[in-house]
């Protein structure tokens, strides 16, 4: 079994590297706030069951096929920028929450939410990270069972609670223009979280 303060070491790991904000809280929050949380959860259980099925893949291998390849990696990154900024624009023109045509907006899908953390680098890193930090080379079975328990956990708590910060501010926020400058803020920070990403080698 894994050491106690191993176990500490990688619960604060997983809460932090969860709860800070990044693409995954970003759109949740802006979902909150546009679709309700109801029509968010399917977001919300792709989000969660497809970093759990990421960080498995990284335990199985990942890492090794970026190391071996690293043109992968720069792939993952253009890929992943290209797809944040589309969803950037795509929270930008969101339609505010109660607005006549809102039936016309949808949140993402279940797949669409898990199929995303495939082309997030922050989330890719995190798994491959937390790997390599957390499972020992003698103990991987029980230690990798140890990290996906862990993420999935605090990633589930994390989008849950993000999400229902967006749907507190919805009541605020049915005013269409300031509807529209949280989403616009919002895109914002999506495409500011893309920048570090961008320029880490």
């Amino acid at each position: 079994m894994m050491p106690l303060d191993a176990i500490l070491a990688l619960a604060l790991f997983t809460f932090a590297t969860a709860f800070s904000p990044g693409p995954n809280n970003i759109m949740v929050t802006a979902s909150g706030v546009n679709f309700g949380f109801v029509r968010t959860i399917p977001h919300m259980a792709g989000i969660t069951i497809g970093f759990v099925v990421l960080i498995i893949a990284c335990a199985a291998g990942l890492g090794v096929v970026f190391t071996a390849v690293p043109a992968l990696h720069l792939a993952l990154k253009i890929v992943g920028a290209l797809y944040m900024l589309w969803l950037a624009w795509k929270v930008a023109n969101a339609r505010p929450a109660g607005d006549q045509d809102d039936n016309m907006a949808k949140p993402l899908t279940f797949l669409q939410g898990a199929a995303f953390q495939w082309v997030n680098p922050k989330a890719v890193v995190i798994a491959l990270s937390a790997i390599s930090l957390y499972v020992r080379p003698d103990h991987q079975v029980a230690d990798i069972l140890m990290v996906v328990v862990w993420f999935a956990f605090f990633t589930a708590f994390t989008v849950v609670t993000w999400t229902g910060f967006g749907v507190a501010l919805r009541t605020l926020l049915r005013d269409p223009r300031r509807a529209r400058i949280f989403n616009i803020v919002m895109a914002l920070l999506l495409v500011a979280s893309i920048v570090p990403m961008v320029w880490t080698a």
